[in-house]
């Protein structure tokens, strides 16, 4: 297995198990690899980005659905319970 494959294989797992710690981890040690190409390191590092970004988007989105179904039940009928 080449180096390149294994990187691959190591940001599949990031990405599969959704831990932001592990990624962000991941982004870092891929910035020091020398191993890897420039094109090859970006194109590893933009797909760990992109994931990060999108759980933050969607941790934005659940929080503030569960803000809002929170005001609902405390609003019923007009007044605040």
């Amino acid at each position: 297995m080449s180096h390149l494959d294994d990187v691959h294989c190591r940001v599949d797992a990031a990405l599969k198990t959704g831990v932001i710690t592990q990624m962000n981890e991941l982004l870092i040690t891929l910035s020091n690899d020398e191993a890897l190409g420039r094109e090859e390191r970006y194109a590893e590092q933009q797909r760990l980005r992109a994931a990060i970004s999108h759980h933050g988007r969607q941790h934005k989105e659940d929080v503030m659905q569960q803000s809002d179904e929170r005001r609902e039940r405390l609003n019923r009928g007009g007044t605040i319970l």
